[in-house]
């Protein structure tokens, strides 16, 4: 992946956790980004310029940077990508800008039968995410005109981490989980630096990485009691990227020196440091109408259907085209044996013993007990691929037909968190 385009998509995922309203949600600006690049390619005027502001690129490097974006994803180990196109069977896309989209579905929605139709691109959308996204987040509606032609993107990762955790149910005492039975996952390491700090203006962030088998970790990030999910999320941004310093807590202090961390230096049977890690399993999904922030996503003069700003997408001369809808259906989950994401985007264009202590050790502990963001993290390139703000863990529920307690299948909360303003 080009660095240039890691930045850019990057900086899209910041400014999207920095306008996020409060409540769990989870979402991939790496789904988003590349759907804009292709509009801005056949883009003109004021929508080309803004596509252009929101992607970080100019309009003519966007197609090829997110081309070669969705190829690269594709090869990461663990993540599949894919984009589709359909049109109306009386809408015809312009030849040129087809040439951009990279290799994908394509299609035709015969508008009459919007049962049909939906049934095409879901069963496309179910297909390319293993069922993690069963719909595809567009109208197609019965009596008025749908989408002339429908883009979309979908991604899907799936993890493994390199040691399991143990899941046990526990009780939280303070905070807004206190005295709730939630399915906890239990972990230790010597690895000290797994766990560290951030500091910022808005505040310190704790930051706990989780390491993938797959080339792609986990990062949880914490902040202090009341800190704003989007304050949290783009420190945890910045660290991850390398753009902020972390400390990590073999050189921190003992006491407390990060939200939900606690360093010690103890009497020991060795001089090996000990981590104690615990955080509850949790599923996280939330549906997101890209247009409450156009802006955001440079789609505010897109969305006209009295301008000609997609002269390069129309296939019939004279015919305006223009972004009905842009949406995302997101999940995330974290369990004890790995981690899944998915999401599909779319834009919708209308047209023993008594032990002796020789020793002293440091020991850390670090414990997510109330709302936290988490973000992964492809590994080489230091590319976001999907974030989000857990507000619902997972809750213990006992297998009755089993005995045993219940792990990744146990969900969570659902939630609906639209983009904010």
């Amino acid at each position: 992946m080009r660095n240039s385009t890691v930045r850019a998509v990057n900086a899209l995922t910041s400014r999207w956790a920095g306008a996020l309203p409060d409540g769990g949600t989870v979402f991939t600006a790496a789904g988003v980004w590349p759907l804009l690049g292709l509009l801005a390619g056949g883009a003109a005027g004021a929508a080309r310029a803004e596509l252009a502001g929101a992607l970080g690129l100019s309009a003519e490097e966007a197609p090829a940077a997110a081309r070669e974006l969705l190829s690269a994803l594709e090869g990461v180990r663990g993540l599949r990508a894919a984009t589709g196109l359909w049109s109306t069977a009386g809408s015809t896309p312009a030849r040129e800008w087809l040439d951009t989209l990279p290799e994908g579905a394509r299609g035709t929605l015969g508008g009459d039968d919007p049962a049909a139709d939906r049934a095409l691109l879901d069963g496309w959308a179910a297909e390319r995410t293993g069922g993690e996204i069963g719909r595809v987040p567009v109208d197609l509606p019965k009596d008025a005109r749908g989408p002339s032609l429908v883009l979309a993107s979908a991604l899907s990762l799936r993890l493994n981490w390199i040691r399991p955790f143990d899941a046990w149910p526990g009780e939280v005492y303070d905070g807004p989980w206190a005295g709730r039975i939630l399915l906890l996952l239990r972990r230790d390491t010597a690895l000290l630096d797994r766990v560290g700090v951030a500091r910022a203006d808005s505040g310190t962030v704790t930051l706990l990485e989780v390491v993938g088998d797959a080339g792609v970790d986990v990062h949880l990030v914490l902040g202090g009691p009341g800190a704003a999910p989007g304050e949290v999320l783009t420190t945890g941004i910045e660290a991850v990227t390398r753009a902020r310093a972390t400390i990590g807590a073999s050189l921190l202090p003992d006491g407390e020196p990060g939200p939900g961390l606690t360093l010690t230096t103890v009497p020991a049977t060795t001089r090996e440091p000990r981590l104690l890690i615990e955080t509850p399993a949790f599923e996280v999904r939330a549906e997101h109408d890209l247009l409450d922030s156009a802006r955001l996503f440079g789609l505010e003069s897109a969305r006209d259907p009295a301008s000609h700003l997609f002269p390069g997408i129309s296939g019939i001369a004279g015919e305006p085209v223009f972004v009905g809808s842009a949406a995302q259906s997101a999940v995330g989950r974290f369990h004890a044996r790995g981690f899944e994401a998915a999401a599909v985007t779319t834009i919708a264009m209308a047209a023993g013993g008594l032990p002796r202590f020789p020793h002293r050790a440091r020991h850390a502990e670090v414990s997510f007990h109330r709302p936290f963001g988490f973000l992964a993290v492809h590994r080489t390139s230091r590319l976001v691929l999907a974030a989000g703000w857990v507000t619902e863990p997972c809750a213990y529920e006992e297998r009755e037909e089993h005995g045993e307690h219940a792990d990744s299948n146990a969900h969570g909360g659902r939630a609906k968190g639209v983009v904010g303003a």
